[in-house]
């Protein structure tokens, strides 16, 4: 089914189908029972992208078609918010009648927010100048009558803010507000209505958590964020410096004081744990004053590579979150030697796809 296809209708059946492939797929494995978090039926993605098709004089959003791989038009993509769609048109009529501002332009990326900010990013095969950004800011004043928005042109070894780069988040979370920075071309939850299911799911398997919270992959602090609030200290690890940046940004914004990111990937952080190898971005992090017994890992598709599988079996209690079930299961195959399940979750951060985002909480044995 193409995005632009999609209908509201259809939504129970695919989420009853995800919700079998998952039971089905660690059916092998002794598991609670499945908590699955739904999302929106239509309009749950803060995040799009798409390629650009000049026809003559007239601009149109396209996509492709995964199967044939055919091209077609998006002038209304129902997986997206509102917002986008919105500005998706608006920025359209005002492109296409604006010589400098279209041409060569070949992709488009939106990043909006809950909160109704947007960011736009304008991808180019040719270089940006003087009068492209002129034009630009013009074209950024019309939208500014409408929308939050700030605009971004990016071309080969350009960058060019006319503003700012990144948005500002507001999610409430259990009845407390959460701000978060979210820099452009950077990771960010594109649902972001799952997200707060996500992390509400990991406060309430963690309240009245002893000791503190190792976080490895953290991101901008999006779950270490507001499960400061379980722990006494946490440490989290990221090794992105954009990532580790706005992470920064949004301790100080939201008054966390028992929170400290450093920049590091998990198979580093293994290693300076072991004293395998020492670290100048440890200087002023004693590893010794953390009393972690809790461990939250969010890694990439690939999962968890054998090393840092190992480090993490070593901590009573565990947190997976995983955006793909085939490394999770190779995962659990070590980690339940070790450990127990007691609670499994399913969120639909991506409706209408094969993509199951996961959540698993698991116990050493006594």
């Amino acid at each position: 089914m193409r995005p632009t296809e999609i209908q509201a209708d259809n939504y129970v059946e695919q989420l009853n189908n995800k919700t079998n492939f998952i039971k089905d797929s660690f059916a092998q494995h002794p598991m609670p029972e499945l908590e699955v978090f739904a999302s929106e039926p239509l309009q749950y993605r803060l995040r799009a992208e798409f390629r650009l098709w000049h026809d003559g004089d007239d601009l149109h959003h396209v996509m492709f078609d995964q199967t044939t791989k055919q091209k077609y038009y998006v002038e209304h993509f129902p997986p997206a918010s509102q917002l986008i769609n919105d500005v998706m048109l608006d920025l359209t009529l005002l492109l296409k009648v604006n010589e400098t501002a279209r041409r060569k332009l070949f992709q488009i990326d939106y990043l909006a927010t809950l909160s109704g900010e947007i960011i736009v990013s304008l991808l180019y095969h040719k270089a940006l100048d003087e009068q492209w950004t002129e034009e630009m800011q013009n074209i950024r004043s019309v939208l500014r009558k409408k929308y939050k928005i700030d605009i971004i042109g990016r071309a080969k070894k350009q960058k060019i803010i006319l503003d700012k780069d990144y948005v500002t988040e507001k999610l409430t979370i259990n009845q407390r507000s959460f701000t978060f920075k979210q820099i452009e071309n950077s990771f960010t939850q594109p649902n972001a209505l799952v997200n707060i299911k996500m992390i509400e799911w990991a406060l309430d398997i963690t309240q009245n958590s002893q000791g503190d919270l190792l976080e490895l992959y953290c991101g901008a602090g999006n779950f270490s964020v507001p499960l400061a609030q379980n722990f006494e200290k946490v440490l989290a690890t990221e090794i992105s410096k954009t990532s580790v940046a706005a992470a920064q940004d949004n301790i100080a914004q939201n008054s966390i004081d028992n929170l400290k990111i450093i920049r590091m990937s998990s198979e580093e952080f293994v290693q300076a744990q072991q004293g395998v190898r020492e670290f100048r971005r440890l200087e002023g992090v004693n590893l010794a004053d953390y009393q972690c017994k809790t461990v939250l890992v969010d890694p990439p598709r690939a999962g968890l590579d054998e090393s840092t599988v190992e480090m993490v079996s070593q901590y009573e209690n565990i947190v997976y979150i995983s955006c793909n079930p085939d490394t999770l299961k190779l995962n659990l195959d070590t980690l339940l030697l070790t450990h127990t399940i007691t609670r499994f979750a399913l969120f639909d951060q991506f409706p209408y796809t094969h993509h199951a985002e996961c959540g698993v909480y698991l116990q050493k044995r006594s």
